[in-house]
């Protein structure tokens, strides 16, 4: 089984004002078919520290049943979910968490590129669609957690 061509990028800390967030973590997640892989990196901001602190990429096989699993349960729940309107108005899943993920005719992502300001997005998800939000960053972390 293989997974399928894909990436996607996760940051902590979407959530701005009149100055831009400053993430607490981005972790991003490209597959590479053709060699069954998923390469992933991470760079996490320790507290109390002004910035991020990049980690060394890893690449982790991606050809098992549960990694594949994985990716299909994340894309699938995002099919599923709404994101705001407009585009970064407001972090809609209250989890301060964005998730950027893009395949072959599928994109989705919510908390615009500069974060989310203040404003107030006209969609709103339900409880449901919060928790498979909730669920999707689970999985992403999982991924990240996985060992080379």
């Amino acid at each position: 089984m293989s997974v399928p061509k894909f990436s996607l990028r996760l940051q902590e800390g979407i959530q701005g004002g009149f100055a831009p967030p400053t993430p607490n973590a981005i972790i991003t997640v490209t597959a590479i078919p053709t060699q069954n892989l998923l390469n992933i990196t991470s760079a996490v901001r320790p507290k109390g520290t002004p910035s991020l602190q990049d980690a060394v990429p890893k690449s982790i096989s991606a050809a098992n049943d549960h990694t594949v699993a994985l990716v299909t349960e994340l894309r699938e729940i995002l099919q599923s979910i709404p994101t705001e309107y407009p585009p970064g108005v407001e972090d809609i899943y209250g989890l301060n968490t964005s998730i950027a993920f893009g395949t072959d005719g599928f994109e989705w992502a919510n908390g615009g590129p500069q974060g989310c300001g203040h404003g107030e997005s006209q969609v709103k998800p339900t409880e449901e669609q919060k928790a498979k939000f909730k669920r999707a960053v689970e999985i992403v972390k999982e991924l990240q957690a996985k060992e080379a």
